[in-house]
Order: structure tokens, then sequence, then C-alpha cells
């Protein structure tokens, strides 16, 4: 079996050097490093997991925590970390919440504390001060992304600004009566984003001088049945019907134009809707919404992390990094209906 003493001989370097050179930590000549992987390859060694982190201290092995796994957004976050992660040659390990208390204690106060993981990322998760504290005493960074976390590098959304525009989309479209599906009060947790966002639909009518009607919200669950469900009760009432949706995710964006469709409506001639995410089937449906790129926020998580663990390799960032959107339209909104 090929050792790390036959590619040190064979490249004419120290244990010590190849060490360094294929496992990136240390400084060694970008000609030397090249060597060393072109004898390593020849040779068929592969670095042993275990002696590396003995000589290390990593474990090349990042924590994700997530609130739910089975939402195209969560996933997305998760895919643009592993492929970012799987370049840097570490691995990861998911952890699901799925919103349950006991479960996330459990996960904070258990295995994220069993030296298992060299960093964590939290999505969508805003820690409490004994949470962050339990990970900074282990000397774990930390990243989150979704919103501002005390004393943690955090990527975030401004979910207001995204509202907003959205919203005042439709208005540049001439919609007055716009309608907004937003989160029930189960899911009006961490950051707090169904608040933040009816907020920010509110801000945008009130600018235009229209006083934001109550009979024009609805709560759903970000689900496509959640969003069918809502659009239903807000379109199937001839005398209230609004001329357009916002709904603060795609999936509810997609379910309200099922909505209209099976009531018969045509989408925008009858109802504009607009989504917010840019989920991989918006362009199939034709859906207007604001983009929040959940792939590039897993691999700029990454990023940071890994300048906090490889100290050096990356340009320093701010505490709080801005998550951009964009508004990204399609065939789903048009001006409002004549007559």
């Amino acid at each position: 079996m090929v050792g790390i003493d036959d590619v040190a001989r064979q490249a004419g370097v120290s244990t010590a050097t190849v060490s360094r050179a294929l496992s990136g930590n240390g400084h060694v000549s970008p000609a030397t490093r090249l060597r060393v992987e072109t004898v390593a390859g020849e040779l068929g060694y592969v670095v042993s997991s275990n002696a590396s982190s003995l000589a290390s201290g990593r474990m090349k092995n990042i924590g994700v925590v997530v609130p739910f796994l089975d939402r195209w957004f969560f996933s997305n976050v998760v895919e643009g970390a592993q492929k970012a992660l799987l370049r840097g040659g570490f691995d990861l390990t998911l952890y699901s919440l799925a919103g349950d208390y006991d479960e996330r204690r459990s996960v904070f106060e258990h295995f994220l504390l069993r030296q298992r993981v060299d960093a964590v990322i939290a999505v969508s998760l805003e820690l409490n001060p004994d949470e962050v504290a339990r990970l900074h005493a282990l000397e774990k960074p930390l990243v989150g992304i979704g919103g501002p976390i005390a004393g943690v590098r955090t990527l975030t959304i401004d979910d207001v600004a995204v509202a907003r525009l959205a919203t005042e989309h439709l208005l540049a479209l001439g919609h007055t009566r716009i309608a907004h599906i937003g989160g029930n009060l189960e899911l009006d947790l961490d950051f707090h984003l169904p608040t933040n966002r009816r907020l920010g639909y509110e801000l945008a009518l009130t600018g235009a001088g229209i006083t934001p009607p109550p009979a024009l919200f609805q709560a759903a669950d970000f689900t496509v049945r959640g969003g069918y469900q809502a659009a239903k009760q807000l379109l199937g009432n001839p005398h209230e019907r609004p001329s357009a949706i916002f709904a603060a995710s795609d999936e509810m964006a997609i379910g309200s134009i099922l909505a209209a469709r099976d009531l018969g409506l045509v989408v925008p001639r009858d109802v504009s809707v607009v989504g917010t995410d840019d989920h991989e089937l918006a362009d199939f449906f034709g859906l207007t919404t604001i983009a929040q790129f959940p792939q590039w926020q897993g691999e700029k998580a990454v990023e940071i992390l890994l300048d906090e663990l490889q100290p050096g390799k990356h340009d320093p960032v701010e505490l709080d990094t801005a998550i951009p959107f964009d508004l990204i339209v399609r065939s789903s909104t048009a001006r409002p209906p004549q007559g």
C-alpha cells in the first residue's frame, strides 16, 4: 500500500511538504504542490482522513443546519454549500430541524458540540445567545444565512425591500387592488420573514396612497397547496376580487396561478401574479418573481467559513453581507383589465 513516505521520496521532498501540499494547509510553492499532486496521482496515494484530522486538528467537515429540507429554497442553499465544500475538500453533515424545538436543542447542545464538525452554517435560523456562545466557546466558526445574528457573520436578506419591490412592480403596471398571500403565525419564527414581507407589501401600498385592505390578505404555509387554497379564497369572491396577487414564495405564487386557472381566469389577463425566490419552475410557469439566488447564498457562506478556517485564502468580509435580489419579469404580470 502506497504511503506518504513513497510520495515524498518520488517527489524529492519531505513528508511534511507532502502533507502541506495535499492538505492545502501551510505554504508550498505552486511548482512543488503540482509535483507532489502529480506523483500522488501516479502512485494512487490518497490522504488518510484520520491522519489528516490528527495532524491538523480539523475534521474537514462542516455542519449545515436548516429548518426544512423538503423546501426548494433550503435544498438549493444546501446544494450551493455542498458544491463549494467539495471544491475545498470538505465534507458536509446536514441537520434538518423541521421546526421542532426539542430537536433543535439536541442538535445545538449535543451533536454540534461533539467535535464532529469544524464549523457551522445556520440557514434561516435566528440563533439565540446561548446557541452562539456554545459554538464560540469551542472556537467553531459560525455563519448565519437569512438575517442578522449578534456577534455572528451573516448573509442578510432585506425581506421588507424584497416585498416592496414586488408590490411596486404591480403598482407600476397600474394595479391598485393587490392581494398578498403571506405566512401564517406558525411560520413567523426566525427572522420574522412573513411579517417583514407583509410589511414591505403594505409600505408599498401606503407609499402609493392606498390603504392595505385586510380582506385582500390570506395566510398560507409557503407550499403550492397552501397558495392554491389561499388564492381560491381571494379570487372566488367576484365583488372583492383583486387584479393582482403578490405571494411571499414562488410555491404559493404557482399555487395561485393554478387556482386562477381552475376558476376559469387567465393569468395575466384577469389577474397578475408575482412571487419570491425564482424557483426552478418559475420560468416554466412564466412567473414574475424576485430572485434571491439560494445557491449563491450557500456558496458565499462556505467562502466566509473557509476564510476563518484557512485565514488569508479569501478577501476579508464584513460582519453582515447583504444578499442581492433582482426583479425577474416574465409573462405572469401585465396591466390590469380595463373596465
